[in-house]
C-alpha cells in the first residue's frame, strides 16, 4: 500500500486505518457520527493527499482540456476552478475532476480521483496531439481539506491572504503557515464550507521531504485547538458527501454511466466551441431521452440501503440498483442514491429496496437531502 506524508500522524492519533484506492488511509478516529457532526457544526481536517494532480502547460493546454472534458474551461480565468468530467468514446464517465486555471490559456491543474490517476493520465496523453506539456505531480503534492462552517476563521491567522471572503470555486496562491507556494481553494466534498489546500510535499531548500507536511499539519491543529478542530476520516467524508447528493466515482458514476443519467447535465456543455469526446452520443441521449436516472431516496420503513441492493417497484419488478446508501448522521434517517428506470424516477414516487429478500419501502426525494 502507498502512504501519504500524514500516515504516521493518523496512526499515532489512533485512527482506524484501511486500504483505499491503493493507499493506507484513515477511516475514522473517534467514530463516523462524531466526526460527521464536527464538520457540519464546526471544523475538521481530512487528509486527501491520495488524490491526483496533473499539470497541463502550453498554448494548446486549454484546447486539450476542452476536447477531453465536458464543461467549458474557456470560461475560467486566473484563480477560478470548475467541476467537470472526462467522457469515454461510448459516452460513459472516465472520471470526474476539478479544473484549476493557474494561468489563463497556458497553465491548468486537473485534480482527479486517486483510483483513476493512471487511467486519467493515459486518457489525457492519448488525446495530447498538440504537444501540451504534461506533469503528474500527484506523488509530490499534499492535499488537506479543512471543512466546516468555522474552518476559514480558524485558518485565517496562518496566512496574510484573505481566505474568509474567498468565493466558492475560486482559489489563491501564497504563503500559508510559513510555507510558500500553497494553493488555497474554496472547494470541498462536504457541503459544509471551508477550503482545500494543496502544497508541495517537499521544498527545494529542505532536506526532510515531509517537513512541509509536518509544518502545515501542526500549524492547523494548533490554530484550531481552542475551537475544537478534529481530524476526520474517509468514513465521515462519505456520509457528508452523500447527504449533499455528491457522486462518488466507482459507486454512483463510472465508465458505463453518462453525465445526463448521473444528473450532470449542468457540467456538460454541448454548445461549447470545441467538441468533447462522445459529444454526439450525449446529444443523441438528450434528444431521445435517457432510459435511466440517478435519484435520491429516503427510507420510509426501517432498513439501511447499501451499494448494489436491488430497487423494485410496488409489483416486485426490478427497476434499478442502489449505488450509495447510509444512515444519515445529520438527518437521523436512512438515505441513498441509485439508478432507476426513467418511468419510475419521479419525485415522491414510492420504491422498494430489496434488503435480504424483504422489500423495504422508500420514496424518491430531492437532493441535497433534508
Amino acid at each position: 500500500m502507498k502512504h501519504t506524508p500524514f500516515t504516521q500522524k493518523h496512526i499515532a492519533l489512533g485512527a482506524k486505518m484501511a486500504e483505499f484506492a491503493g493507499y493506507n488511509m484513515p477511516i475514522s478516529y473517534t467514530g463516523i457520527n462524531d466526526e460527521h457532526a464536527a464538520v457540519r457544526n464546526n471544523a475538521g481536517v481530512f487528509d486527501v493527499s491520495h488524490m491526483g494532480e496533473i499539470i497541463l502547460k502550453g498554448e494548446n493546454a486549454l484546447e486539450l482540456i476542452q476536447r477531453v472534458t465536458t464543461n467549458d474551461a474557456s470560461k475560467l480565468t486566473n484563480g477560478k476552478a470548475q467541476y467537470s468530467c472526462f467522457t469515454n468514446n461510448e459516452g460513459g464517465i472516465v472520471d470526474d475532476l476539478l479544473v484549476y486555471c493557474i494561468e489563463e490559456n497556458n497553465v491548468y491543474m486537473l485534480v482527479v480521483n486517486a483510483g483513476n490517476i493512471a487511467k486519467d493520465w493515459r486518457w489525457i496523453e492519448q488525446h495530447n496531439s498538440n504537444n501540451v506539456e504534461l506533469h503528474n505531480i500527484s506523488d509530490k503534492t499534499c492535499l488537506l481539506a479543512i471543512q466546516g462552517p468555522n474552518a476559514t476563521k480558524m485558518l485565517q491567522p496562518l496566512t496574510d491572504i484573505d481566505i474568509l471572503n474567498l468565493k466558492y470555486y475560486t482559489f489563491v496562491k501564497g504563503k500559508f503557515a510559513g510555507v510558500d507556494n500553497v494553493l488555497i481553494s474554496a472547494t470541498g466534498y462536504t457541503g459544509a464550507g471551508g477550503v482545500e489546500i494543496y502544497f508541495p510535499a517537499s521544498s527545494s531548500d529542505r532536506e526532510d521531504k515531509d517537513n512541509n507536511a509536518d509544518t502545515i499539519w501542526n500549524a492547523i491543529f494548533e490554530a484550531g485547538k481552542a475551537e475544537g478542530i478534529k481530524p476526520i476520516g474517509l468514513g465521515a467524508r462519505d456520509t457528508l458527501r452523500l447527504e449533499m447528493g455528491f457522486c462518488l466515482y466507482g459507486n454512483d458514476i463510472d465508465d458505463t454511466t453518462s453525465p445526463l443519467e448521473a444528473g450532470l447535465g449542468w457540467i456538460t456543455k454541448l454548445n461549447k466551441t470545441t467538441a468533447f469526446t462522445a459529444k454526439e452520443i450525449i446529444e443523441k441521449q438528450k434528444a431521445e431521452g435517457i432510459k435511466r436516472k440517478l435519484i435520491g431516496f429516503e427510507m420510509i420503513d426501517r432498513g439501511i440501503p447499501r451499494h448494489d441492493y436491488i430497487i423494485k417497484d410496488a409489483g416486485g419488478n426490478t427497476i434499478g440498483k442502489v449505488t450509495s446508501g447510509t444512515q444519515s448522521p445529520s438527518l437521523g434517517k436512512a438515505i441513498g442514491m441509485g439508478y432507476v428506470a426513467i418511468d419510475n424516477a419521479g419525485l415522491d414516487n414510492e420504491i422498494f429496496i430489496d434488503i435480504r429478500g424483504r422489500l423495504i419501502k422508500a420514496k424518491i426525494v430531492k437532493m441535497p437531502f433534508s
